[in-house]
């Protein structure tokens, strides 16, 4: 070890010294990259590396279609929450506002496309859970 200088970086305890390099051909290096990719290591070098010394290392592959759907189901729930929100506000608006007979009349409007709403909630539930049995199925 070299003398701790006052300035600079600290030195490593065990500095790496000795380089390999290794060289691809064309369908090695796209199964390499593959491999690495899959692996989500952060460097090539160390994917190397692990593999080399039969080191453990996860591979996670992400199903797209699986993410957007779930961003999509995300965006809908709010959507939900946000028209809840809403619903509430009506229906005091328009206790306080409107005559009853107004009142239930447009109570009896909003209650229609609240029961579209609800069908609408079951149908993307019972899309939720083909989807869900889909996906099962076929990580097994």
């Amino acid at each position: 070890m070299k003398k701790k200088s006052k300035y600079g970086r600290n030195p490593k305890l065990n500095p790496k010294t000795h380089c390999v390099m290794v060289r691809f051909d064309d369908v090695e290096w796209n199964r390499f990259l593959t491999m690495y990719e899959e692996s989500n290591v952060y460097a090539k070098a160390v994917f190397l590396k692990a593999h080399f010394f039969g080191q453990k290392f996860k591979v996670l592959k992400v199903d797209k279609t699986m993410l957007d759907y779930y961003t999509t189901l995300s965006d809908f729930h709010a959507q939900f929450r946000a028209i809840g929100t809403n619903y509430n506000q009506v229906v005091k608006e328009l206790r306080c506002h409107f005559s009853e007979k107004k009142a239930m009349a447009l109570l009896y409007k909003l209650e229609s496309c609240t029961i579209e709403l609800v069908k609408l909630s079951r149908e993307i539930i019972e899309l939720s859970r083909n989807m869900e049995k889909c996906y099962q199925s076929k990580s097994d």
